[in-house]
């Protein structure tokens, strides 16, 4: 794909789709209905589109199990009639019938997840004028601006998290012969702070919010040129501080290191939220 020689593996869906469909394809992990647990929307019922492959490795990360593409990879489609597994790979009309599946006849907004869903651009921008009257909304880790870049029309909503490179191991990014986008993910701390300043320009005058992670074992400190770069750039960007669920060896952040930075954002004059996992409490997916 992409002037490149597919590998055995896809090549029973470039039979079926076609190599020009292909490239607005991408490998679905579940398509399901709950409430948005993370972020500016929290509590308001969505269908979920989650999709598989991501070249980050942060430690706190509650769905590792997107990370990587295989063969033998199928979709869950939670639909109001039933659940069913499905063929992982899929055009967007697919993807866009799957989420009517999932909420007949309504009009619930979609969350893009992942993985990393601007690993798949084409899919993106096929995706959007597909679900009619529903709202896209795009979840990312923030690694991929020239990507953000091109979808950004087509995304109702933006949530962008802003990373710790102290809470991330070193990439690993997809094998190109899968077709996902070919834009490497930051390795350093300079590296993640031009990408994280490019997408705060990209986003500041967007539908779009801020999500930081935190976990424990930091200080207050280490988040001061994030919330920094936000309060020179997008200073009218909604910032959620998300505490970490404790998971994985994770430890949740005490409440002493959320008040600082509470009183760190406000002194930036943020607009600051404190937002757990909803969907986490509540026990739902």
């Amino acid at each position: 794909m992409r002037g490149r020689e597919l590998p055995p593996s896809f090549a029973p869906l470039a039979a079926r789709l076609g190599l020009l469909t292909l490239l607005a394809a991408a490998p679905v992990l579940e398509v399901f209905a709950s409430i948005q647990g993370e972020g500016a929307f929290v509590g308001r019922p969505q269908v979920f589109l989650r999709l598989r492959g991501c070249p980050l490795r942060c430690t706190w990360c509650d769905t590792p199990g997107s990370w990587r593409l295989a063969a033998t990879d199928r979709a869950r489609i939670d639909a109001e009639s039933g659940t069913h597994r499905e063929d992982t790979w899929a055009d967007a009309a697919t993807a866009a019938a799957w989420v009517e599946e999932c909420d007949p006849g309504g009009d619930l907004a979609v969350s893009v997840t992942g993985g990393e869903p601007l690993l798949w651009p084409e899919f993106l921008s096929a995706l959007a004028p597909l679900l009619g009257a529903r709202r896209m909304h795009l979840e990312t880790a923030g690694a991929h601006p020239a990507s953000l870049e091109r979808v950004l029309e087509h995304c109702d909503h933006v949530s962008l998290d802003l990373k710790l490179p102290a809470d991330l191991a070193e990439p690993e990014e997809l094998d190109p012969a899968a077709g996902a986008v070919q834009e490497a993910a930051p390795r350093d701390a300079e590296g993640w702070r031009r990408v994280r300043r490019r997408n705060l320009e990209l986003v500041a005058e967007r539908d779009a919010c801020a999500k930081i992670i935190v976990a424990g074992g930091r200080a207050a400190t280490d988040f001061d040129e994030l919330l920094g770069d936000v309060a020179e750039l997008a200073p009218r960007l909604p910032t959620i501080l998300q505490p970490a669920s404790p998971m994985g060896g994770v430890a949740a952040p005490p409440r002493e290191l959320l008040t600082a930075l509470l009183a760190r954002a406000r002194a930036l004059r943020l607009d600051v939220r404190l937002i757990p996992q909803v969907h986490r409490l509540l026990r739902l997916p």
